[in-house]
């Protein structure tokens, strides 16, 4: 029943994806929008395959700790209904603080910097992924387990959620009515991949926008009247994304960081565990000193 579930799911999606990339890809020819390019695109394959491959091979891992904490866990839903509501709130909850901190954290952002790293927003982006979070991911879900929830069943509501995450990577749909007040919408989404200071580590949310609005990461998209284009990509883009430098980038800049020679233990700790863009000396920004020097500027 469990694998039957998982393959209606995969039966259902992979033709979804196939038209709704080629309606975009139509359309963005159509308007001479520009929003495919050759390379970018096979780049967002190839970030998929690894992602997909490491999962693959880590799932029998993640699957036997989760059910672990499963055989000890010291609560039980039995009631179909609330056992689906409630792991589904619960579930994109925790991804919210796993997002979250793969924003907030150096360690976590050098795996999720190369779902950033595309300068263009299509539904093939949402397939860009970090390479290496499968080894990690799970440990948020733990919790979950833990409360009486099947790792089966964990794991079936990540990749259900992770349909609509897809979904929201497109420039083509504007505004989603009433949706837009609790769901995460393409319009939501394009905020979190701009780079602009006002919209950066904003809208970590993949299904619900309502944890953003309750721990004040959210950020609507605003009009050109009240603030600038967004601009995709990253506040640095990699100069050479090439198919090492996607993965391994940050990786690099890290390590040369904290084997700097005139710099304290402590702010060696802080370039591995302090926030994306801290610097000892002030030469590279964080994404709230990059808002506050907007704020002061403008």
């Amino acid at each position: 029943m469990d694998s039957l579930r998982e393959q209606w799911l995969i039966f259902i999606s992979t033709p979804a994806y196939f038209i709704i990339i080629g309606v975009e890809l139509l359309l963005s020819h159509l308007h001479n929008r520009r929003l495919y390019t050759t390379k970018d695109t096979l780049a967002n394959i190839y970030l998929m395959l690894l992602n997909s491959g490491i999962d693959l091979a880590f799932r029998i891992v993640y699957l036997a700790i989760l059910q672990y904490f499963y055989i000890h866990s010291i609560l039980s839903v039995h009631q179909v209904f609330f056992y689906w509501l409630i792991l589904v709130l619960s579930e994109d909850f925790l991804y919210y603080w796993l997002h979250r901190f793969d924003h907030e954290v150096r360690f976590f952002w050098a795996t999720h910097v190369t779902h950033h790293s595309s300068q263009t927003i299509n539904f093939t982006v949402g397939f860009r992924s970090s390479v290496f979070q499968p080894l990690y991911r799970f440990i948020y879900f733990i919790p979950l387990a833990w409360c009486g929830f099947r790792p089966i069943d964990i794991a079936f509501i990540y990749s259900a959620t992770q349909v609509w995450g897809i979904f929201v990577h497109t420039e083509l749909i504007h505004k989603m009515g009433w949706l837009e007040y609790f769901m995460v919408t393409p319009s939501h989404h394009r905020v979190h991949h701009g780079s602009n200071p006002k919209y950066l580590d904003k809208n970590m949310g993949m299904f619900l926008i309502i944890w953003d609005k309750l721990f004040g990461t959210f950020q609507p998209e605003l009009s050109a009247e009240k603030y600038e284009p967004i601009q995709y990509g990253l506040t640095k883009n990699i100069e050479e994304p090439n198919a090492m430098n996607l993965v391994f980038h940050e990786w690099r800049a890290m390590w040369k960081d904290i084997w700097r020679k005139d710099i304290s233990l402590l702010n060696r700790w802080k370039y591995i565990f302090g926030p994306p863009g801290w610097s000892h000396d002030g030469s590279r920004l964080t994404s709230r000193q990059l808002r506050e020097k907007e704020k002061s500027e403008s």
